[in-house]
């Protein structure tokens, strides 16, 4: 079996999204990001090293909304509703987006509402999860897809990439319905011949121009990079086309 979203180089969200979402990436915190007032004061007491990933992060959006032709402007999380969505960033009238951060990455993607639905992504280290974790995230059935894909090739962590996808589902998610989705509410199958995934909802999925959604396709890769290397989800819920 060989992993065709593996590669060598380019950024790790290229070739995941479709061409109308932009997309910024950083694999460094460039020095003296600047901030608008109201997000420093998010970050204000935070330490040094989150208040670097969240000013770079916001680079790489404000970056993705200059292609779209939108002017730079704060963009904060959400206060209203309960304390667990209130990482969910604002964006833009009329501007769907998703930002990701980790160790030695940030980027950003961003498209028009006219066409794009929803979008998550999610960037992660090409590492193992912490212990404990797997046995929160993974559904039994997952658990034996993982199996197999770890003997068949182990240079991938297929934990870790089964955490990001359901990040990313859960990005692409909540936009859509304001509320949670738990990590056993969905089913990740991955694809890693196509670098693609699938995520079956065991929820009522929602409502997207009056067509449900039950199902999101997603694509995945690894970026080869010294070390082990990231991995990278995204997910994209397209406005359906209106009927002839």
């Amino acid at each position: 079996m060989t992993a065709a979203a593996v590669v060598g180089q380019g950024g790790l969200l290229t070739g995941l999204l479709p061409e109308d979402v932009e997309v910024r990436e950083l694999f460094a915190d460039p020095p003296d990001v600047g901030l608008f007032p109201q997000e420093a004061e998010v970050v204000a007491g935070a330490v040094a090293a989150r208040r670097r990933e969240f000013a770079t992060v916001r680079r790489c959006a404000r970056g993705a909304l200059a292609r779209l032709g939108v002017a730079p402007g704060p963009i904060v999380p959400a206060r209203e509703g309960p304390p667990w969505a209130h990482r969910a960033p604002r964006w833009p009238n009329g501007v769907v987006g998703s930002m990701t951060h980790c160790e030695g990455y940030r980027g950003a993607a961003v498209a028009w509402r006219t066409a794009v639905a929803s979008v998550g992504v999610d960037a992660e280290p090409n590492v193992p999860v912490p212990h404990g974790l797997l046995d929160v995230v993974a559904l039994p059935e997952e658990r034996g897809v993982l199996d197999r894909l770890t003997t068949a090739d182990p240079a991938i962590a297929w934990d870790r990439l089964l955490f990001s996808a359901k990040e990313s589902v859960f990005k692409a998610w909540f936009p859509l319905t304001g509320r949670w989705l738990d990590f056993s509410e969905c089913v990740i199958v991955p694809d890693p011949d196509l670098g693609t995934f699938t995520a079956t909802l065991k929820v009522p999925g929602p409502l997207v121009s009056g067509v449900r959604v039950d199902r999101f396709d997603g694509r995945w890769r690894r970026l080869a990079t010294e070390g082990p290397g990231h991995l990278a989800t995204a997910v994209v819920v397209r406005v359906p086309c209106p009927e002839s």
